[in-house]
């Protein structure tokens, strides 16, 4: 599958049209924002647990947390510092019972996962676009949806708008640390920073007595049981660890990118990650932080690419936006379909 994408990655690049300056910018650019949340599905993995679909709760945790220090006017690094804080709160509560969960429907973590998704974004969306500005307070008028007249005359405002506007806190993390940059390319050098602390974390994370026991339970469930290893337990703390880090990744990805869609941000976080790492050659059960890296470098390298080669050769962007929205849903379903195949030939 590496391979296949580097042809693919390699046919794009030739075709894109565009100098060599500014794909190496904008892949650059891709790499700060989205590694840390590929980075995140690793744990789960060594776990036993699988591909964490679920994800994509941590991103909602991360978005309630910008969502108030925007309305609180708090920008820069510190909106971002408290923003990190305030995330990790709900996002260890929904780890725990996304593990609790994942505990009782052991074998199908994955589709748990990517449905307890869809119902938990059904809760989100319900409860900020009817209960924000009447359940929780929103005192920025400009972040609420105007719903008729009250009976003074004043608009009724319920409901958080589609689009809430970051700009005090964009590129916070970004151009944190200021140090020369090579001509025409822009590198984000303290998110950088953050990623390969991420990659050192889950590195020395699998040499602990407690990534050790993941690694035996992600080899063989059964026997890391009767050997005495608490295997619920552990699968909890795998799953809080894997929705934390998808909540601080979130912070990441949207501080870049400037703008939050407040009720379709978080909604493909998990599907892009998962195809990210598996285009590496990265599988339902072995994952490493090389995975990781190559995978986000292969994954976004085509997704910048193929919409521009798209043009070139057919005069048609939106081909090349087809074709990479099938690239990332083709790669899960090969992954499945061959952990599936695997799983019934050792039954």
């Amino acid at each position: 599958m590496p391979l296949v994408f580097i042809i693919l990655c390699a046919v794009g690049i030739y075709y894109s049209g565009k100098p060599a300056s500014f794909i190496i910018n904008s892949v650059i650019e891709r790499l700060g924002r989205n590694c840390f949340l590929v980075v995140a599905l690793i744990i789960p993995i060594v776990a036993g647990i699988g591909l964490n679909f679920s994800i994509v709760i941590g991103a909602m945790a991360a978005q309630i947390a910008l969502i108030f220090i925007t309305d609180w006017g708090i920008g820069g690094i510190g909106g971002v510092g408290l923003a990190f804080v305030l995330s990790t709160i709900p996002a260890v509560i929904f780890g725990y019972l996304v593990g609790r969960l994942f505990n009782r429907a052991q074998g199908r973590e994955m589709v748990t996962g990517l449905i307890t998704g869809f119902f938990a974004n059904g809760i989100y969306q319900l409860v900020f676009l009817f209960g924000a500005g009447f359940i929780i307070p929103i005192a920025t008028n400009a972040m609420l949806l105007p719903r008729g007249l009250n009976p003074d005359g004043t608009h009724r405002l319920l409901g958080l708008r589609n689009t809430i506007n970051l700009r005090e806190i964009q590129y916070a993390l970004d151009d944190l640390i200021r140090l020369p940059q090579p001509q025409g390319i822009t590198i984000p050098y303290f998110t950088i920073l953050l990623i390969i602390l991420a990659c050192l974390f889950v590195v020395l994370f699998k040499k602990t007595k407690l990534g050790q026991e993941m690694k035996a339970m992600g080899h063989n469930l059964h026997i890391a049981e009767v050997a005495g290893i608490n295997v619920k337990r552990n699968r909890i703390i795998a799953t809080i660890i894997s929705t934390v880090m998808a909540a601080w990744g979130q912070i990441i990805f949207l501080q870049n990118i400037g703008t939050i869609n407040t009720y379709n941000s978080h909604e493909q976080v998990g599907m892009f990650a998962i195809a990210a790492l598996l285009v590496s050659g990265a599988t339902v059960s072995k994952a490493t932080v090389w995975n990781a890296l190559f995978g986000v470098l292969l994954f976004h390298t085509l997704f910048l690419t193929s919409p521009l080669a798209g043009n070139t050769l057919f005069g048609e962007a939106q081909l090349g936006e087809y074709f990479r929205v099938f690239v990332a849903y083709g790669v899960i379903a090969v992954a499945l379909a061959l952990h599936a195949w695997k799983g019934k030939k050792k039954v």
